[in-house]
């Protein structure tokens, strides 16, 4: 069974970086559309960290796991 996520990572206030991760994106989603909901998310401030406020965007990307049960 294969398994796709979509990570979102940002920079906080102290420079870390964190990741926000969605579970089954769309497929076809766009860059645009990606940029468009993670400026909405540093805008609306609703996420907090520990290294505070998520200030920047570091990149997105698409991650695909191939997983295989072995029982059950």
């Amino acid at each position: 069974m294969m398994s796709k996520k979509i990570e979102l990572i940002f920079k906080n206030q102290k420079d870390r970086t964190t990741r926000i991760s969605i579970d089954n994106p769309k497929e076809d989603l766009t860059e645009a559309e990606v940029q468009v909901a993670m400026d909405n998310i540093i805008a609306e401030n609703i996420f907090d960290t520990s290294g505070g406020d998520l200030v920047s965007i570091s990149g997105a990307r698409i991650v695909t796991t191939q997983i295989e049960d072995i029982i059950g």
